[in-house]
């Protein structure tokens, strides 16, 4: 009855991160020319791309302490409510600044969302499960944003505001089924009292995660997630500027390279972390995502295009849940620490990667995709080092 139950609360969490991947990507293929109503191209949407991450990675640390102490289903809805609203404020900004205000609070909503869900999954699967469980929720969130943008790309054809209200009532019909549907099992470390029971601020908790033996794993998160913003925040202007591809052409790029992921995060990831393990793939799909990142500047065709993004999206797909995986085993009995940490990693690569490239798109169109490169190897150089330092211990997990 506990594992029919384990795998319920599984399929409502890969519900939510579904819908809320899905109202983030639905946006994209949308956001040129929504964007222009306002006068402003690639460097204000890589400032709003940031402007989430901000949000997010002040508040996921947060999130994860207090999911620690009050338990993971409280968070998750108060989540899925500020970003519903955030969505529907988005929509209806008639100022610059109430855009940037928005995704300030579609931030925090996601913060809220992110790591209880991903320390959800810590708490009701055992360890040799864990790879599955986070497999499956990693798959949810590719699906999200899989799906997402061909429907934004579809529903844009009533108005450019119309896919933002879907959001908001996606969001919010998504809090309403976790209010009834899902269980609330308290953490594991709730009854341990081991565990340090102080609150800590964000620069406390950021300096305590410099101790823990999955630190260059959150590097590593931190890296791979600024290659990813980087590449997903500028192609829709990249194709758009470069070929005058039309909101659908976008949304079929980011479609299939989603749904590729997903196939492969759903049916290939567990088989891959017991044959190689986490690190391997860490590793292998590093140096893919790389190479596919600066691919994408030497082919021109529509479907070239489509094939090589499709390679950088399915390598960064298996990524996340592979260092998800790691971390976790890593963290004990501190899953809402470790997860919390993991999302505050992540959205400070989110941050800095679209802030960054849109600045360089709009030098030249292709020094995103350079610098993007660059930094995966070096990513790679790390992860590698720190692999072969600490051989006896990933030999243990």
């Amino acid at each position: 009855m506990a594992v029919k139950s384990n795998n319920f609360a599984l399929y409502v969490l890969m519900f939510n991160m579904f819908i809320a991947m899905a109202g983030i990507g639905l946006i994209i293929p949308i956001m040129p020319e929504y964007l222009g109503t306002f006068g402003v191209a690639g460097q204000a949407l890589g400032f709003l791309v940031a402007m989430f991450s901000f949000s997010q990675f002040i508040f996921s640390p947060i999130a994860g302490d207090l999911s620690d102490k009050h338990g993971r289903k409280k968070l998750i809805i108060i989540g899925l409510i500020i970003f519903g609203l955030s969505q529907l404020a988005f929509g209806t900004s008639t100022q610059l600044w109430m855009l940037y205000a928005s995704r300030f609070f579609s931030g925090l909503g996601s913060a809220f969302l992110i790591p209880p869900m991903m320390a959800f999954v810590a708490d009701i699967t055992t360890y040799e499960q864990r790879g599955r469980g986070m497999g499956l929720l990693g798959a949810s969130m590719s699906l999200g944003f899989m799906i997402g943008p061909a429907i934004g790309g579809f529903l844009a054809k009533v108005s450019l505001q119309f896919p933002f209200y879907i959001a908001t009532a996606a969001a919010l019909t998504a809090a309403v089924i976790s209010i009834f549907a899902l269980p609330n099992p308290a953490p594991r470390s709730a009854d341990n009292p081991g565990i340090e029971k102080k609150r800590e601020n964000l620069v406390m908790q950021m300096k305590r995660s410099t101790t823990t033996p999955y630190f260059v794993m959150l590097i590593v998160m931190f890296v791979f997630s600024f290659g990813l913003a980087n590449f997903q925040s500028t192609i829709s202007l990249y194709v758009d500027h470069k070929y005058g591809y039309t909101p659908a052409q976008i949304a079929v790029i980011i479609t299939v390279g989603g749904f590729v992921g997903v196939i492969a995060q759903t049916f290939v990831i567990n088989k891959l972390f017991n044959r190689f393990g986490e690190m391997r793939v860490i590793q292998v799909n590093l140096i893919i995502a790389a190479f596919a990142m600066i691919g994408i500047v030497f082919v021109n065709s529509f479907f070239m295009i489509l094939f090589v993004a499709t390679i950088f999206f399915t390598a960064t797909s298996l990524l996340r849940p592979a260092v998800n995986t790691l971390i976790s085993k890593l963290a004990g009995e501190e899953q809402g620490f470790a997860a919390g940490m993991m999302t505050a990693y992540m959205s400070l690569g989110n941050m800095v990667g679209p802030a960054l490239a849109g600045i360089l798109f709009d030098i030249n169109i292709i020094y995103p995709y350079i610098i993007g490169t660059v930094i995966l190897l070096v990513c790679f150089v790390i992860a590698s080092y720190w692999a072969k330092r600490n051989g006896d211990l990933l030999t243990g997990l």
